[in-house]
This record gives structure tokens, C-alpha cells and sequence, in this order.
């Protein structure tokens, strides 16, 4: 019963959301992307590092061979945009499932044990959110030498903390149901009790965050490549890539903006599938 409710209206929310074309949009071209930057060894015509004749294919336009043109070292664009792309969806996918699951641990232990203990995991949360996510990942970049999975848990550890915040809200609300107390009054350990049915039943507010967390984690990680110190070269990301057409802007627009088109347009998704999954689930609570 207790895991019932928290499922039920998840289920209701998503089949609605299909009824939404701006929403089913969206969601189409995330799924569409995804396959295309993972089955991207398989079908691109280039390896994203190939460089080719730099004497007479540097800065080609988009064309037939090369779709999205060429760059300074004769690489093609077409290719490292999705090779850069599942780079970057990995990056958001593993880093926010991290991230939303320490999240949910944190603020249900802190809203179920109340007392001194949330307050403390309280104050604790708020000291974390004053800290700037950008100084941090500057001062430690500075410090090491970051790697992909490096920056995954850098954005794993510095984006939990707003997760945690709206599960501990949903959980003092839910720590008091029916439901909760005959755990407690059937003698069920509190882990057990937070694991098995408060936690169940927190997920839902959770559902509509993910897909916003994931749009902020893209550009995040955008943002670090472009200014050399999340992913490196000559490794592809949409941040790097972009970086690299800086330069020749005025004569090679295609390098920087088709990578921004498509951080723009995946961001975009993002929020607007987030956006329909909370309306919809506001309606089925």
C-alpha cells in the first residue's frame, strides 16, 4: 500500500505526459540523440580525433562528406558532435543518478529523524549551497588534474544538496501517514522503515527534477570544457568543440554554433520534458 501510492501517480504522470506533443517532442529528440551519440562508433563516417589533409580540408563548410564542415585540424564536426554528445550525456546520466540518490538518502534521514539530527544535516546543507559550484570546481582543477570521471563526481557532490531539500520537504509530510506509523507501531527498524516506505512515496516531486537536474549538469559541464578545465582535448565534448571554433568564428561559424545549437536545443528538451511531468503530476496528487 505504502509503495503503491508513491508509484501510481509516477505511472499516471508519464503516460500523461505522452499526450503533451511539446512534451512528446522533446522527449523524441532526447531519445533520438541518445541513440545516435551512443551508436555513434558503429555509424559515424569518422573517428572524432582523425585528423585529415590539413592543407586542403581545415575549415571545410557543411557539405555532403562532412555535414557539419571541418575544423582547424581537418576532424570532422559531424562526427565529434555526437562522439562530444555521448560524452556529455554520460557525464549528466551517471553524475545526476549519483547525485539524486544521495539526495534522497540524505533528506529522508534528516526529515524521518527529525530533532537534532535535521537540524544539523540542515545547517550542514545550507554551508554547502553558500559555496559558489563554479570557485569549486576552479580551486580543485587548479589543485588535480581532473578526468571524465572526476568531473562526474565533482558534479555528483556539488548537485545532491536541492535534491535533498525537496525530498526532506515531501518526507515531513508523508513521516506522519497512516501507512508509516503502523510500520513503526508493527516494531520496523527506521532504515527499514525509511527504505522500504517513506522513501517509495517521496519519489514523485523527484521524477520532474531529474530531467531539469540533467538540462543544469549539461550546461555545467558545457560551460567547464569550453574554459579548459572539465573535459580535455583531443577527447570530444560540446564545450571543447565549441572552444575550438572560437578562434575562427568569423569564417568558420559551423565549429561553435552547431555544438550550441545542439546544447541548446538538448537543454531545452530537458526543461520542457521536466516542465510537463510536473504539471501532470500535480494533477494526478
Amino acid at each position: 500500500m505504502s509503495r503503491a501510492y508513491g508509484f501510481s501517480a509516477s505511472i499516471t504522470g508519464t503516460s500523461a505526459v505522452f499526450r503533451n506533443r511539446l512534451t512528446l517532442c522533446a522527449l523524441i529528440y532526447i531519445v533520438m540523440l541518445t541513440g545516435l551519440s551512443y551508436l555513434s562508433p558503429l555509424i559515424m563516417p569518422y573517428h572524432p580525433e582523425e585528423q585529415g589533409d590539413l592543407v586542403y580540408e581545415r575549415y571545410l563548410p557543411p557539405s555532403l562528406q562532412h555535414p557539419f564542415g571541418t575544423d582547424k585540424f581537418a576532424r570532422d564536426i559531424f562526427s565529434r558532435v555526437f562522439y562530444g554528445g555521448r560524452i556529455s550525456l554520460t557525464i549528466a546520466f551517471i553524475s545526476v543518478f549519483l547525485a539524486v540518490t544521495i539526495g534522497i538518502l540524505y533528506g529522508s534521514i534528516s526529515a524521518y529523524w527529525g530533532g537534532v539530527v535535521d537540524t544539523i544535516l540542515m545547517r550542514i546543507l545550507d554551508f554547502l549551497l553558500a559555496i559558489p559550484p563554479l570557485f569549486l570546481f576552479i580551486t580543485i582543477a587548479a589543485l588535480f588534474s581532473v578526468n571524465i570521471w572526476g568531473l562526474i563526481l565533482l558534479l555528483s557532490f556539488t548537485g545532491w544538496m536541492e535534491i535533498a531539500r525537496l525530498i526532506r520537504g515531501e518526507a515531513l509530510s508523508i513521516k506522519e501517514r497512516e501507512f508509516i506509523l503502523a510500520a513503526k507501531g508493527l516494531g520496523f527498524s527506521k532504515i527499514r522503515i525509511v527504505l522500504r516506505h517513506l522513501i517509495p512515496n517521496c519519489l514523485t516531486p523527484v521524477m520532474a527534477a531529474i530531467p531539469m537536474k540533467m538540462a543544469e549538469v549539461i550546461l555545467i559541464e558545457s560551460a567547464l570544457s569550453f574554459l579548459g578545465i572539465g573535459v580535455q582535448p583531443p577527447t570530444p565534448s560540446w564545450g571543447n568543440i565549441i572552444n575550438d571554433g572560437r578562434e575562427a568564428l568569423m569564417y568558420a561559424w559551423w565549429i561553435s554554433t552547431i555544438p550550441g545549437v545542439f546544447i541548446a536545443a538538448t537543454v531545452m528538451s530537458f526543461n520542457i520534458i521536466g516542465e510537463g511531468l510536473q504539471k501532470v503530476l500535480e494533477r494526478s496528487i
